[in-house]
């Protein structure tokens, strides 16, 4: 039985579960330990530990996600442990969600040239305050009848190949990994063969390359056991990430998106020794000097 999933998104970034309503169907569904891993936000991180007092058999691992851009793809890192009152990355993921707002409101904008209108306003009251995303604009879409799934808006526009696709501002994978080793969190690559559709799951160019490099600026994880992935995919990861010493994480990438046969919470993830793993590499680790301000 699964009991750990490290990669779960909430309404404070692309998820459509709130905080609350998400760590209630992770403890109802036997997992023991989550992550909560919004885009480019800790906000929801505090309300799901709330919540999960509720149920004294969940533990709840602050975390996040950053994308990042490589040559013709993205890698995304995955933040655990992070310190939610580390000023200076507060401020740093704001400015980062400015950008995914000044983006998609011109991929809103330039879907109108292309006959496809959907209400920017739609957009903002499904993002709940959170952080916008492409995943609310396929929502509207959905909504408005272009597209039947969220998956199909990816497709065929707001994927990195699509009718409408914007750049956002560019990050580096080392860039993101030097962040969260700042803040004292443990940097994991998330999905690491990835494709914009997330169903095919294309290779990244010289991954195990990457993967080396990103280790020696911090890494220290990554995903072996992810929602689509096939038992060949994780058996060769697997091998891996144990080549290179890294921690094997995973988790479903639950959104509660609407896109069919999403995996549920729990459906697949990491074996617990790997967050025992996680938690002696953090309690290893020098505590972080914590920017408070003036």
């Amino acid at each position: 039985m699964i009991h750990a999933d490290l990669h779960l998104h909430t309404t404070y970034s692309d998820g459509t579960l709130t905080p609350a309503q998400l760590v209630r169907k992770c403890a109802e569904g036997g997992l023991r330990v989550i992550a909560v891993t919004d885009h480019d936000s800790t906000e929801g991180v505090a309300e799901a530990q709330q919540a999960a007092l509720a149920f004294p058999g969940l533990r709840v691992i602050p975390g996040i996600e950053l994308s990042t851009d490589v040559p013709g793809s993205e890698i995304h890192v995955l933040g655990y442990f992070i310190d939610l009152a580390d000023a200076a990355l507060q401020q740093t993921l704001e400015s980062f969600r400015r950008g995914r707002e000044e983006r998609g409101l011109l991929m809103v904008e330039r879907l109108a040239e292309l006959g496809v209108a959907v209400s920017w306003e739609r957009v903002r009251e499904l993002s709940d305050g959170g952080a916008i995303g492409r995943p609310h604009i396929a929502q509207a879409m959905v909504e408005a009848g272009y597209v039947q799934y969220p998956k199909d808006a990816f497709d065929q526009y707001l994927g990195r190949n699509g009718l409408a696709y914007v750049e956002r501002p560019k990050l580096s994978p080392a860039d993101a990994v030097r962040i969260l080793r700042d803040n004292g969190a443990l940097p994991v690559m998330a999905h690491p063969t990835y494709s914009v559709s997330k169903t095919g799951m294309g290779e990244v160019e010289s991954l195990a390359d990457t993967l080396s490099a990103l280790k020696s600026a911090g890494l220290v994880g990554m995903e072996v056991y992810y929602k689509d992935y096939t038992p060949d995919q994780v058996s060769r990861l697997k091998a891996l990430a144990d080549s290179l010493g890294l921690v094997p994480c995973g988790g479903s990438d639950y959104h509660a998106s609407g896109n069919p046969d999403e995996p549920e919470p729990g459906d697949v993830g990491p074996p617990i020794e790997s967050v025992q793993a996680l938690d002696e590499l953090h309690a290893g680790q020098k505590p972080p000097a914590t920017d408070t301000g003036p």
